[in-house]
Order: C-alpha cells, then structure tokens, then sequence
C-alpha cells in the first residue's frame, strides 16, 4: 500500500511528461503520429519528480512489445509508474520496496509467486462457466434502465454497476464495502487529486481493505476468490489487502470506463454498429478492435534499465526509465492497416490493450466476456439508443490513469 509523503507547501505539481490531450475523443494525442515516424524513441525529462533521471518515451508497437518481454527492465520502483507530478516534491519522497502482496510492482521471482496462486482463477475454462452469472447481472441492469425515464447517464445506469455487481459476486465483497472503495479509487486512479484528498483516500483505502481481510481471515471460509486465496494458507493478511487493492481496483477503474467509452464509440460509428447488430458474431472480433482503437491506458506503462540497453541504435542507460505509450502502439500502421480507422471486422488480436509478457492483464478474459456480453445485450435492448447531446460536449476523463467519459447522456424511445 502506498505511504502518505510529506509536502512542500511551496511545491507546484507540473504536467504530465507524456502527451494526453485529445483532439479527437477516441484518438490518442496527435503527437503519437509524428513520434512513431520521426522520434519512435524519444527522450523526455522528468521535470515533474525533481531529481529523478531522464527517460525516454517509446511510442512503436515493436519496441513496446520488446521492452515488455526484455528481463533487462524492471517494474519494481513504484515512483516509475509516475509519469505524472504527484500531489507532493518527489525529491523529499523515500519509496519503500514493494509492499508484500503488491505483485504488479514486482518482478520475477516474487511477481512468480503471486501469479501462480492468481492464475488459475482467470483462466479462460474459469470465465466460460461465470458467464450466466455475468449475464444475469447484466440482464439485471438492464431491467433497472428499462424502468428509469430517459434520458439517463449510462455511466451511472450501465457501465459502472456491471463491474460492480461482477466484483461482489467474484471476489465476495460486499456492497457496502465495494461503495466505499469506489469512492476512494474514483479520486486514488485520477492524476488531479490534492495532496489532501490522495491521505484521505489512501487511508480510507487501506483502512477498509485491512480490516476486510481482518474479518476474512477470522470467519469460516467462502467460495470467493478471495476467500479461496486465503484458504490456501500461503498469504498473510497484509499481502491479502495489497491483492485485493490491486485487484478491486482494477476492476473498477478500466471495465466501466471500456464500457462506456466504447457505447460513445459505437453510437458515433453507426456503420460500425450496424455491423454488428447484423452479424452478431462479430462482437468478439469488435471487441477486441474497441480495445485497440480506444485504449483507455492512455498514459501507458514504465520500467526501468536495469543494465545498458541499445534498441534500434538508441542507447537506454542503466537506471533509466521508459515510458511505453500503449495507445501509440495500438495505433502503429507497421501493425495495424488503416490503423485510425474503427473496424470491427479486424484481427486485432495483436493489441497491447492489455499490455504484454509477464505483467499481462490478470482479467483479460473477465473483462472480455464482459464488454462482449454486455455490449451485445445492451444494443439488443435497447436498439435505438442514442445520445442527447453533441459528441464534442460528452466530459473526457483525460487527467485520469484510465481514459474515459464522465458522463454519456443517453436516450431511447
């Protein structure tokens, strides 16, 4: 879990150091075509974490692939995922090692360890028998937004409830405690936060997720994921709070956002929704293409050089960090033909939506089976859903770790 740092009253948070402005609100910054052509491997200045190295920012979809795979780059230093300025002077600020549990800031063996116990949970086979449990929570939330009268926000009525309702029942979490852990991460996964809300949701955060294992470990053993993890007596309290941050979180900060920024998408490609409306077998195939054309990681992922390291004639020098733009990559032509283009059609499989090697998505295939089955039975539904205000003023969630929309008012007869 992360430390609360202390603050220079004096101290100013600076932008970002990677590009993330929107021109277009399903393409990634118009900065990304140039890189890729003329500076694929370019360097950046961390001004925004004084004393920090200079990096580089890695925008092919080669190169990405590379450095996710390459045993010369680290994730270990939880300050590398900052490629934003924190709500406090860096320079002042002690990281600690990982915290047990926190796998995603790990490599390989500890990262190993955590992986194996997670893995067999997600497993395709593991996703294919919780689909009808996932159905009926989506024919469930369609139900309710049937009876509201329109227009409504789908983010409230749709895209975030189904993550939510999935979470409960997966991980056993109970839907008080899930409604104030949203509430922390809602503000925890932004990059605006003040120094004041990021202690008051850190600790909200760690405080609830301590004392839910507390309760877990002392009661009589569930058939929740969670509860399965603890009853396999390898993992420790704390470990189990830092899993369940990670996985909690994740749940609840990417899958909502898909949902709706992918509704938004389809409704202002119509061509691209009759396509599917006609050939529902597609949806898998259109999927997979709205993971690629949006992706919603918009300020991609970082490791460190562990060692020199030469790609492509550049040299990254030990102790280097590497931003890899994972919208950038998605968008690569060398991949990816008529690459700005929405095509449902494509065999996007190639996508790093998910990122790739070791640290891959756990809840790829979750989160798969979800967008599939909710987009399908969405559009069913409710078949002449459209929105009620002009695409340019539906809010963009840009200074946030998962891009999306804050709101997507809608309206159907």
């Amino acid at each position: 879990m992360v430390s609360e740092p202390a603050q220079d009253p004096a101290y100013k948070p600076k932008s970002p150091v990677v590009p993330y402005k929107r021109t277009c609100p399903f393409d990634p910054a118009a900065e990304y075509s140039r890189l890729r052509e003329e500076d694929p491997i370019s360097p950046v200045s961390f001004d925004v974490a004084p004393g920090r190295k200079d990096g580089w920012l890695i925008t092919r979809h080669e190169h990405v692939r590379q450095i996710m795979t390459d045993q010369r780059f680290s994730h270990r230093n939880e300050l590398l995922a900052l490629v934003h300025s924190p709500p406090f002077e860096v320079e002042n600020y002690d990281p600690q090692p990982s915290a047990p549990g926190n796998f995603v800031r790990m490599d390989s063996p500890e990262h190993t360890r955590y992986r194996r116990l997670l893995t067999g949970f997600f497993t395709v086979r593991r996703i294919q028998e919780y689909e009808p449990r996932l159905e009926a929570i989506i024919d469930g939330v369609l139900d309710e937004m049937a009876e509201m009268e329109p227009p409504v926000d789908l983010v409230k009525a749709f895209a975030l409830k189904i993550p939510a309702r999935s979470t409960c029942s997966v991980m056993g979490v109970s839907e008080s405690d899930l409604v104030t852990l949203a509430e922390h991460f809602d503000v925890i996964m932004r990059i605006d936060y003040t120094l004041e809300e990021f202690i008051h949701h850190n600790t909200g955060l760690n405080t609830t997720l301590e004392r839910m294992m507390r309760e877990r470990f002392a009661a009589e053993p569930g058939d929740d994921l969670l509860s399965r993890l603890i009853a396999t007596g390898e993992l420790t309290e704390e470990e189990m709070a830092n899993i369940a941050w990670i996985a909690i979180g994740g749940a609840l900060d990417t899958t909502p956002n898909m949902l709706a920024l992918g509704t938004f998408a389809l409704l202002e490609h119509p061509e691209e929704l009759a396509k599917l409306r006609a050939n529902p077998e597609l949806m898998s195939s259109g999927v997979e293409e709205l993971l690629r054309y949006l992706t919603i990681s918009h300020f991609g992922a970082s490791r460190v050089a562990l060692e020199d390291v030469e790609i492509d004639g550049v040299k990254i020098e030990k102790g280097q960090t590497v931003v890899l733009s994972l919208p950038s990559a998605n968008r690569d032509a060398e991949y990816f033909k008529d690459a700005d283009t929405l095509d449902v059609t494509r065999p996007a499989r190639r996508h790093l939506a998910f990122g790739f090697g070791i640290h891959q998505c756990l809840g790829q295939h979750l989160a798969r089976a979800t967008l599939r089955i909710a987009f399908q039975k969405l559009f069913d539904r409710f078949p002449d859903l459209r929105l009620t205000v002009p695409a340019s003023q539906v809010p963009l969630r840009e200074k946030a770790m998962h891009y999306g929309v804050f709101e997507l008012p809608v309206t159907w007869r």
